[in-house]
């Protein structure tokens, strides 16, 4: 299962600053992740709320069933020491995600205290970056998975892949 978490005014999304943020709202976000994940054969559990110690007792509460975690902070992202450190106790990689450019932003949403407990960060895309989050960590699972198994990674299987070595491309005068 992979959690999705969302901090504090995105479940205002749609509605607060379309111009900048779009017209999607939260709802449509949580869709967008399941369908991503539902590919892999993940489930997804959603969640929002614009209190820090419940996204804490949130992902505290699910942190041996969660595979991966997408985490838009919002505000939290340069304020919240303690939820740095609830994401570095967690058995399991978290994506932080935010809508916007936040290196493009005012000086004080420019450092993110959260992104050094996580494994990326993904900003400016819009909502595609939940997308994106999401396939990144369908595809990390996907590879535990199948190492677990004792399955040949997929760099190893693709070369068993026949090419025809003889194709020209219209590139290649």
């Amino acid at each position: 299962m992979i959690l999705l978490v969302n901090g504090p005014n995105l479940n205002l999304l749609g509605e607060r600053e379309p111009e900048v943020y779009g017209s999607a709202t939260l709802a449509d976000v949580e869709e967008m992740v399941r369908e991503a994940c539902a590919a892999y054969g993940v489930e997804v559990m959603a969640f929002q709320s614009n209190w820090e110690g419940a996204i804490l007792d949130f992902l505290q509460e699910h942190r041996q069933a969660a595979r991966g975690v997408i985490l838009n902070p919002g505000a939290l992202t340069h304020t919240s020491r303690a939820l740095h450190d609830c994401l570095r106790a967690l058995p399991c990689p978290t994506v932080e995600v935010h809508i916007s450019h936040i290196h493009a932003r005012e000086p004080w949403r420019r450092e993110s205290v959260v992104a050094s407990a996580c494994v990326g960060q993904i900003c400016g895309l819009g909502v595609a970056g939940y997308h994106y989050a999401a396939t990144h960590l369908c595809s990390l699972l996907a590879q535990s998975q199948q190492a677990a198994a004792g399955d040949p990674p997929a760099e190893e299987a693709a070369e068993s892949i026949p090419v025809d070595t003889t194709a020209r491309g219209d590139y290649e005068g």
